[in-house]
């Protein structure tokens, strides 16, 4: 199998979680390579996502690791699929392989859940509010790059759209809504496109009032995306050098609790519209 010299998020993922599996067994790499009839430094690249694993691979090692969650097994299994590309890989050496990785997240996830504190959810943003929030960078971006990021966020939200539509829960915080990206009028028709698509069955957006006070979490934006089975779910961080991406125990366990704290603090959804469009009204 051909080597990857930029794997994705999902290819690292998968190799990493085979090493995790293999740690937690005990088993050295020179005996997981001999299982699979290779060399030390193979096994070592696969680990590393630069080397696909074969759905038979993933099963000889987890049977030689004594892994019995097949429910885990599987979704790794499904892991090593690459019989279609998806969407994005269109955009792939046109735009930056972080917002990719993020398309290729929420595409494969069976619910995502997002926390925003300085402007709209991007899968729930217009076209023109979309364009303003790409404007507001530094370097400045050229209006090519503008508009390609602007179309790929468009397509992104095809995953809301599709046969079986993605669960997504959005926690808005009130100065989101008053952040005029765009301008005024982009701003309102972002705030009555947030209203129209809250009452979508799959999709729900909680708005965290300001009298709230502080919260967790309140210095940056956050996805995160539920796996297959529990153990592959990821966070996605925001920051000013592109998206992060994490998936160790104890960061998961941190950033549910902060979702869990603004399940709690926020607004109803009927609450929410009422406040999103009183705002709209104000500007």
């Amino acid at each position: 199998m051909p080597t990857r010299s930029t794997p994705t998020e999902r290819q690292k993922r998968l190799g990493a979680e085979l090493r995790k599996m293999r740690l937690a067994a005990g088993a050295p790499t020179e005996y997981a390579a001999g299982l699979l009839g290779i060399d030390r430094t193979r096994l070592s690249n696969m680990e590393s996502g630069i080397r696909p694993f074969s759905p038979d691979r993933v099963r000889t090692l987890a049977c030689n690791y004594s892994c019995t969650d097949d429910g885990y097994i599987e979704a790794l299994v499904a892991m090593t699929s690459t019989k279609e590309r998806g969407w994005w890989e269109r955009h792939r050496g046109i735009l930056p392989s972080g917002l990719l990785d993020i398309a290729e997240l929420e595409w494969h996830a069976t619910r995502v859940r997002t926390a925003q504190v300085m402007h709209a959810p991007g899968l729930l943003q217009t076209e023109d509010y979309a364009r303003g929030v790409f404007t507001a960078v530094l370097p400045p971006l050229t209006r090519l790059e503008v508009e390609l990021r602007v179309a790929h966020r468009m397509e992104r939200q095809q995953v809301l759209e599709r046969p079986s539509p993605l669960p997504y829960i959005a926690y808005v915080h009130e100065a989101v809504l008053r952040m005029p990206y765009g301008g005024t009028e982009a701003t309102q028709q972002q705030l009555k496109h947030l209203c129209s698509q809250s009452e979508r069955e799959n999709i729900e957006v909680r708005v965290i009032p300001t009298s709230t006070g502080g919260f967790p979490g309140a210095g940056h934006a956050l996805l995160y995306a539920d796996g297959a089975v529990p153990q592959l779910d990821t966070v996605q961080l925001d920051s000013a050098h592109g998206p992060e991406f994490t998936h160790a125990d104890a960061q998961l366990t941190k950033y549910r609790s902060h979702l869990n704290w603004m399940d709690g603090a926020a607004m109803t959804s009927a609450a929410s519209r009422d406040l999103i469009r009183k705002i709209a009204r104000d500007l």
